[in-house]
């Protein structure tokens, strides 16, 4: 199973369009715009139905951010202190994650075995990223850490 997750070029907030290996759209994206850190909001594309959120805590000396789906915090991930490439500790579904995060091609593994992987297509007018899922309940799961790791890219620093 397969998901693009492609940005929106001209948006005064983070906003996404995701969609299915089709091409058909099944997730909108958006962030709040006026709000104290990033408040992010996953809406299911055909019935308009939230199903998750990405909540900045704030007060924090790095960026860390709550994972919540259908209306429970379900983990998080926090950006650590290191010298030369960033690193974050993931705290959400038992989960693992490896590989260049900045440059946006990891591997998402749970006891060994892959859960999904996480590329960067290049050459796109607007960043293009493919999520590769093995089972498809993790399809909404690893979305919501794909935009929980790029709001901590895009974090304070």
């Amino acid at each position: 199973m397969r998901l693009y997750i492609k940005q929106r070029v001209f948006s005064w907030t983070d906003s996404y369009d995701v969609y299915d290996g089709s091409g058909a759209p099944r997730y909108e994206v958006r962030a709040e715009f006026l709000s104290l850190g990033h408040q992010i909001h996953v809406y299911e594309k055909a019935t308009g139905r939230e199903v998750g959120s990405i909540h900045e805590k704030l007060l924090t000396l790095l960026p860390q951010f709550e994972i919540v789906m259908d209306g429970k915090p379900m983990g998080r991930i926090r950006k650590e202190l290191t010298l030369f490439r960033p690193r974050y500790q993931v705290d959400f579904q038992d989960w693992d994650v490896q590989g260049d995060l900045m440059g946006w091609d990891y591997r998402v593994t749970r006891g060994g075995a892959t859960v999904m992987t996480i590329s960067k297509q290049l050459f796109h007018f607007s960043d293009t990223y493919v999520l590769d899922f093995g089972n498809p309940a993790n399809e909404v799961p690893g979305l919501l850490l794909v935009i929980a790791i790029d709001a901590a890219n895009c974090g304070k620093d």
